[in-house]
């Protein structure tokens, strides 16, 4: 029998076919609800660092990154201030917090008391220069090198001036000391690797040997930074900028860090080198956010739900 359009095998055929591809419609639109939904599903993470002296009393960090802020974000931002209730001991902020051209005075409401706290900072690309639509897929294909720095500025020397003028501590391409409670903290901080701004030979030698913690702080984490870092006998580094693969599989595995970083330590705590060994020469502890936002074209996130993370320093042994 000749297969016709009118033929019950062909009209078979069509329905399936239909069937299939309202199916695919179904799930597809299904996946985006439930990304965006995710994107807005902030959530405190808590982890410990074993990093102090013996003896020493815990300390509270608080480490933010990758806030994307917009002044119509009004959720996130009631959720941001409402982490000064957790009174931190220390803030980090390693960068990334605007997304628009009016967002300064959000992030500055939004942190509030958190600003009065001791703190420190470096910024990301996204504090620079203003976001632009791209194609999610680029994310997954491999780093060929080009910046998207043809496009109008961010007002990212303002939120520097509301980080200072508070008493934060500017890390861009240099070193710095703290007083926090009891314990005398060393940082050295770079601008953001991702496009080539940070300058290593400017916070090159060996970290201070009479501070009582060497923190590192850097946007992305670059292995390039990151060994520098560790050589350097930095107690530990705080980096953002991967938001932990933000569309991840199931269980939360990244497929990209957007960096020369692999995948399996898109976030959380790790050792670098990642086969080293606490106490070992020339490594270090390593805490990677997957923050709090996301490029304001793609608000979405799967299997990897929007974070800001408290952070215990305990001394070593205890953690």
């Amino acid at each position: 029998m000749a297969l016709t359009p009118d033929s019950p095998p062909a009209r078979r055929a069509a329905r399936l076919l239909h069937r299939s591809v309202l199916g695919g419609l179904a799930v597809g639109a299904a996946t985006t609800a439930y990304a965006a939904w995710e994107a807005r599903r902030y959530v405190l993470r808590e982890r410990t660092l074993p990093v102090l002296p013996a003896g020493a009393r815990p300390l509270r960090l608080l480490h933010l990154t990758d806030l994307h802020m917009t002044p119509g974000q009004r959720a996130k931002q009631e959720w941001l201030a409402g982490l000064a209730g957790l009174r931190p001991d220390l803030v980090v902020d390693t960068g990334d917090n605007l997304a628009h051209r009016d967002a300064v005075p959000v992030v500055r409401d939004s942190l509030g008391p958190l600003l009065d706290v001791p703190g420190v900072f470096v910024h990301g690309s996204n504090d620079y220069f203003e976001p632009s639509f791209r194609n999610p897929v680029g994310y997954l294909l491999p780093d060929d090198g080009k910046r998207h720095t043809d496009v109008p500025e961010l007002p990212w020397r303002e939120l520097s001036r509301s980080f200072t003028d508070a008493g934060w501590l500017d890390l861009t391409n240099t070193r710095g000391r703290l007083r926090v409670g009891e314990l005398d903290l060393a940082f050295a901080g770079v601008d953001d690797p991702h496009l080539g701004y940070d300058r290593l030979d400017d916070v090159a030698g060996p970290a201070d040997p009479e501070a009582d913690l060497r923190l590192g702080v850097t946007h992305a984490p670059y292995l390039r930074v990151l060994d520098a870092l560790a050589r350097d006998g930095y107690d530990a580094v705080l980096a953002g900028h991967t938001h932990g693969g933000q569309v991840c599989l199931p269980g939360g595995r990244a497929l990209t860090t957007n960096c020369d970083l692999e995948p399996a330590r898109a976030r959380g705590v790790h050792r670098h080198p990642a086969d080293s060994a606490p106490g070992q020469p020339g490594s270090t502890w390593m805490h990677v956010g997957a923050g709090l936002g996301t490029s304001p074209y793609a608000r979405v996130r799967i299997a990897c739900r929007p974070e800001a993370v408290l952070l215990t320093l305990v001394p070593i042994g205890e953690g």
